[in-house]
C-alpha cells in the first residue's frame, strides 16, 4: 500500500495569451465530469451494488472471527462441538473472504467500461477542440506543458473515479456498518472513540494538506519550467549544435532541476509531518479501543471473541482510515488536473463558423480581397486596405520585401484569422459566412516552412488526400520530381522522414509538400515561396510542373524570387501592407518602378562573377 500517498508531481503551465479566470470549485469540476459518466448510469448502479455487497461481506468477517473464538472456548468432553462448529465457521469465513474478492472484481469489471469510456470521450473532445482553435493559440502555446495537461487530465479522470467510487463510498459504508455493530452490541463508548478519532484525523489531514498546497504549487511550477526548458532545447537540437551550446543548455536545465529539487525536498518534509501526525492519531485511537475492550473482558461484560472482533474491526478500519489522507490528496490533485483539461476545452475559438453556416457552393473559384485590413496586434497593422481579385483559373503573384504581409494573405484566405476590416470572398461568398472546413477543402497550399509528420514518405504525400491509392501517390511524387529520389532509397516510399521531416533536406521536404498538394487537387492553389528551398535546376523543373498543376486553377503565388512569377496574369507589389504596384511582368518593368528596381537587383545578384 502506498503509505506516503505522494502523487507524481504535476505540471500546469499558464498558456500565453490565456485570460485569467477565477478558480473553479471542486463541485463545479465534478458537475462538468458528471455527464460523461451518466452515459453509463446502469454500470454505475451495478458497481455500487457490488461494492455494498463487498463491504457487507468484509464486515461479516470479524463477526465470524468472534463466533469462532467463542466456539473454541468449549467445556472438556464436548468433542462434537469442537469438531463441527469451528469447521462450519471456518467454511463461512472462507466464503465471506471469497465473496469480498469476487464482489470487488465484479465492481471493477462492470465499471471499467464507464471509466475508460469517460476518459476516452473527454480526451477526444479536447483533441478535437484544440484542432478547432485558432492559429494564434497554437503559436502562443507551450507544447510540452499543454500535452502534460491533457495527459494529467486523462489520468485525473481515472484517479477521481477510482478514489471516489472505490475508496470514499466504501469507506463510508464500512464505517457506518462497524459503528452500528459496536453501538448495538456494546456501549456508545466504542462509537465515540472511533468518531472522535475520525473527526480529528480528517480535520488534521485537510488542514495540513491545504497548508502543503503552496509547496506543491511551487514544485509544480518549477517542474513545468524544467520540462519546458528540456522540450524547447530538444526541439531546437540543430540550433544548439550550430552554436556549440550543449553545456549551456545542460547548465540551464540543471539549474531548473536544482530549484525543483529544493522545492520537492520541502514538499516531502511537510508530507512526512502529515504522515507522522496521521499515524499518531490512529495509534492513539487503537490503544484507546483495545484498552476499553480488555477492560470489558476483565470484568466479564465482554468475551474473548468480542475482544478479537473489536481488534479485527479496528484493523479493517485502519487501512481505509489511513488511506483517507492519500485519497484527499489524490482527489485534490485530480480535481486540479481535470480542471486544467476542462480549461483547454473551454478555451474560446477565435475563429468559428457562423450559426447556420453552409458549405461553399463550389461553382466558382474566383477569389476577391475587398478593402482588407488586418493586424495581429492592434499597435502593428500588417495589411492596409488591400483589394485585388484572382479570377477563376487565373494566377496572381504577390511579391515584396520580408514583413510586407505576403504570407498573411494566405493565412487570411485559409481563415486562420478573421479580417478586422473588409472581406474575402470565394465565388462571391464571404468566407466568414460559410463553413471553415469547406473553405479549406477548396484550397491547397505549399507553405514556405514545410513540416512533415514523423511517418513514411508515402504517408506524408497521401496526407493530401487520405485514402488515395499507391499509384496516385506515385503520380503526385513524379509531378513533384521526387519519385526518383524516393525509389532509390533502401525502403522507398516506406522511408521514415523523422520528426518534422528532419531526415530529409529542405528541398526534399518541399517537394514532398508539393506532391501532397498536387494529390489534393483543389480548385484554389497557394504557393507560398514553394520553391525557395530548391536549387536553380530543380526550381526550373518544378516550375513547369507547378504551372501544369495551376492550369485552370485559381492560383495565388507568394514569391521572393521574381523569376518564378514572370508568367503570372497579374503581379502585385506589396510593401508595408499596401499594394504599391500591380500589372504584368512586362508592364511593371516598363513602368520602371519598385518592381523593376527589385528585378534588376536580383538579376545583378544572379549574374556570374568574372
Amino acid at each position: 500500500m502506498r503509505r506516503s500517498g505522494e502523487a507524481i508531481p504535476h505540471s500546469h503551465p499558464v498558456q500565453a495569451g490565456q485570460p485569467a479566470r477565477a478558480d473553479r470549485s471542486d463541485w463545479a469540476t465534478l458537475r462538468r465530469l458528471f455527464p460523461y459518466l451518466w452515459r453509463y448510469k446502469w454500470r454505475v448502479f451495478a458497481a455500487l451494488a457490488f461494492m455494498v455487497g463487498a463491504k457487507v461481506a468484509n464486515v461479516g468477517v470479524p463477526v465470524l472471527l468472534k463466533n469462532l473464538v467463542d466456539a473454541m472456548s468449549i467445556k472438556p468432553g464436548s468433542t462434537a462441538s469442537m469438531l463441527v462448529v469451528p469447521v462450519g465457521l471456518l467454511l463461512a469465513y472462507g466464503l465471506l473472504r471469497l465473496s469480498t474478492a469476487i464482489f470487488n472484481e465484479l465492481r471493477e469489471l462492470v465499471f471499467a467500461k464507464a471509466t475508460e469510456g469517460a476518459a476516452r470521450s473527454i480526451s477526444l473532445e479536447v483533441f478535437e477542440h484544440l484542432h478547432a482553435l485558432s492559429l494564434r493559440f497554437h503559436l502562443e502555446r507551450q507544447t510540452g506543458g499543454m500535452t502534460r495537461d491533457i495527459e494529467r487530465g486523462t489520468r485525473g479522470v481515472h484517479s477521481l473515479i477510482s478514489m471516489s467510487l472505490y475508496s470514499i463510498v466504501p469507506t463510508i459504508i464500512e464505517l457506518v456498518l462497524v459503528l452500528s455493530i459496536l453501538g448495538v452490541k456494546f456501549n456508545s463508548g466504542f462509537v465515540w472513540i472511533t468518531l472522535a478519532a475520525l473527526v480529528l484525523y480528517i480535520g488534521f489531514t485537510v488542514t495540513v494538506t491545504e497548508w502543503r498546497t503552496q509547496f506543491r504549487k511551487t514544485m509544480n511550477e518549477l517542474d513545468t519550467q524544467a520540462q519546458s526548458h528540456a522540450v524547447d532545447s530538444l526541439l531546437n537540437y540543430e540550433t544548439v549544435k550550430y552554436f556549440n551550446n550543449e553545456a549551456f543548455e545542460a547548465r540551464r536545465y540543471d539549474a531548473s532541476l536544482e530549484r525543483y529539487r529544493k522545492a520537492a525536498v520541502k514538499s516531502q518534509t511537510t508530507l512526512s509531518l502529515l504522515n507522522a501526525g496521521q499515524q499518531s492519531l490512529i495509534a492513539i485511537s487503537l490503544v484507546a479501543m483495545l484498552y476499553r475492550a480488555t477492560q470489558g473482558v476483565a470484568d466479564g461484560s465482554m468475551t474473548l471473541g468480542d475482544l478479537v472482533m473489536v481488534n479485527a474491526f479496528m484493523i479493517q478500519l485502519y487501512i481505509p482510515l489511513n488511506f483517507l489522507g492519500v485519497i484527499y490528496r489524490e482527489i485534490k490533485q485530480s480535481m486540479t488536473d481535470l480542471d486544467r483539461m476542462f480549461v483547454l476545452l473551454e478555451k474560446e475559438r477565435e475563429v468559428r463558423d457562423a450559426p447556420g453556416a453552409q458549405p461553399l457552393a463550389g461553382h466558382d473559384s474566383s477569389v476577391r480581397f475587398e478593402d482588407v485590413s488586418f493586424a495581429y496586434e492592434s499597435a502593428r497593422p500588417i495589411l492596409k486596405h488591400v483589394s485585388f481579385e484572382i479570377p477563376a483559373g487565373r494566377t496572381v503573384a504577390v511579391v515584396g520585401p520580408s514583413g510586407s504581409g505576403k504570407s498573411t494573405l494566405a493565412r487570411l484566405l485559409y481563415r486562420f484569422y478573421d479580417v478586422q476590416q473588409g472581406r474575402i470572398t470565394i465565388g462571391g461568398e464571404d468566407i466568414r459566412e460559410v463553413t471553415q472546413a469547406s473553405v479549406r477543402q477548396a484550397i491547397g497550399i505549399v507553405p514556405q516552412d514545410t513540416v512533415l509528420f514523423n511517418d513514411t514518405v508515402e504517408y506524408n504525400i497521401a496526407y493530401g488526400r487520405p485514402g488515395a491509392s499507391r499509384e496516385e501517390v506515385e503520380e503526385a511524387a513524379r509531378a513533384a520530381r521526387i519519385h526518383d529520389f524516393i525509389s532509390h532509397t533502401p525502403k522507398g516510399y516506406a522511408t521514415m522522414v523523422g520528426e518534422r521531416g528532419l531526415k530529409l533536406s529542405g528541398g526534399e521536404k518541399q517537394r514532398v509538400a508539393i506532391a501532397r498538394t498536387l494529390l489534393k487537387d483543389p480548385p484554389i492553389m497557394i504557393f507560398d515561396e514553394a520553391t525557395s528551398a530548391l536549387d536553380s535546376a530543380n526550381e526550373r523543373a518544378i516550375q513547369s510542373e507547378l504551372k501544369t498543376a495551376a492550369r485552370n486553377k485559381t492560383t495565388l503565388v507568394i514569391a521572393h524570387r521574381l523569376s518564378t512569377v514572370v508568367d503570372a496574369h497579374e503581379i502585385l507589389v506589396l510593401e508595408s501592407g499596401v499594394i504599391v504596384e500591380r500589372g504584368t511582368h512586362a508592364e511593371l518593368l516598363a513602368r520602371q518602378g519598385r518592381y523593376a528596381q527589385m528585378w534588376h537587383l536580383q538579376q545583378l545578384a544572379a549574374a556570374p562573377v568574372l
